[in-house]
């Protein structure tokens, strides 16, 4: 026999728990150093330099760059920026109009797709999919062809029509942008609702179909109450997506007069920076885009979340009946207590009558 010293085998285990312990985050080690260089440092970079500015002397800097505590100075002078509050305006305009028509566009494929009479439905999942795997930068290109006059067959057909179309005028190219962002993430966000779709048990169609319900009832009555975080999900995807436009514009503003460096507001932040050299502005605005986001997806979060009108009016009427019944009860609790010293002293005095009785009786009985 072999022998074993005492105490190894927990020693054995506590180092193979420890080892399992130590698992996890050995696997997320690379995640999290990339997580904190490229989303950490470069957030907590942004904040600092939103409250400092740069003086330079020389024309160029090249006598000395000196930095200094700016308080709000930067966030004043990019809310004071005419250009820059209105591109966010101009942007919550294109997400009030573009956003809904993308998610009940990538709705309908997604229901149409996943019907029981759909043909080579991974056929067109892929189609529809391709334009989000083309870069934006190529896909604003191939649509700038499509929009500037005498390169686009669809502008030589609509003027061959009798129609003067002008995707790149002052009062359109909003909407050509739009076209652009709708043609390449409608495929994305539809396969997320798809996923949500293919969650739905077989039973609960079976069940409506039991029911007599119609293609149109199950879409209606059944799907899309069901697909309501993907719904969700989305739309706070593209609210963030709104307000991040960029490439868009910028490559369309080699061909379209109407786009300035302060379209949208990513455009305003990038000319700050890169073109004046003002990182403090700069920073200060992307701190903007992102308290706007944040405000815009947590709003329609809460709007979404929140409940029917008759579940507040039930537990409503449920806290007012617990309220009521508290206060019953606190009552009834109260006249209790004031009526129980007198029941006390009462029973205190009977008891002890009934204790002397006792030992009078012992007494006699021992004499």
């Amino acid at each position: 026999m072999t022998a074993t010293q005492p105490g190894s085998g927990f020693r054995t285990s506590t180092k193979a728990t420890s080892a399992q312990k130590r698992a996890p985050w050995i696997l997320l080690a690379p995640f999290l150093a990339l997580f904190v260089l490229t989303f950490i440092i470069p957030i907590i970079s942004a904040l600092f330099q939103s409250f400092t500015t740069v003086d330079r002397e020389g024309l160029f800097g090249e006598d000395g760059v000196t930095g200094r505590f700016a308080g709000f100075d930067n966030y004043v002078t990019a809310l004071n920026d005419a250009g820059f509050v209105g591109s966010i305006w101009r942007m919550l305009l294109f997400g009030i109009v573009q956003v809904p028509v993308m998610i009940v566009l990538c709705t309908i494929l997604a229901l149409l797709l996943e019907s029981a009479s759909a043909r080579w439905p991974a056929f067109f999942r892929a189609v529809y999919f391709m334009p989000y795997g083309v870069p934006g930068v190529i896909a604003t290109i191939l649509w700038s062809f499509l929009y500037v006059p005498g390169l686009s067959p669809i502008v030589s057909l609509l003027q061959s029509m009798g129609l003067q179309p002008d995707f790149l005028g002052a009062n359109s190219v909003l909407w050509s942008i739009a076209n652009i962002v709708t043609w390449t993430y409608t495929g994305y966000n539809m396969l997320i609702i798809v996923a949500q779709l293919k969650s739905i048990p077989g039973e609960v169609y079976e069940a409506a179909k039991m029911d007599g319900a119609g293609p149109f009832q199950v879409a209606w009555r059944i799907q899309i109450p069901l697909i309501a975080p993907a719904l969700v999900l989305t739309t706070v995807f593209s609210i963030i997506g709104t307000l991040q436009l960029f490439a868009e514009p910028q490559i369309l503003s080699t061909v379209a007069p109407a786009i300035d460096t302060e379209y949208t507001p990513n455009y305003a932040a990038y000319t700050n920076a890169f073109a004046f050299n003002e990182y403090g502005v700069a920073s200060a605005q992307a701190v903007i885009i992102a308290l706007a986001a944040f405000i815009l997806s947590f709003a329609f979060l809460a709007l979404t979340n929140r409940a029917p009108k008759n579940e507040r009016d039930q537990k409503k009427r449920a806290k007012r009946d617990g309220l009521e019944a508290r206060r019953a009860l606190q009552t009834r609790a109260t006249s209790a207590t004031g009526s129980r010293p007198a029941t006390g002293v009462a029973n205190r005095s009977t008891t002890t009558g009934a204790a002397t009785g006792l030992q009078t009786d012992r007494k006699g009985a021992e004499a």
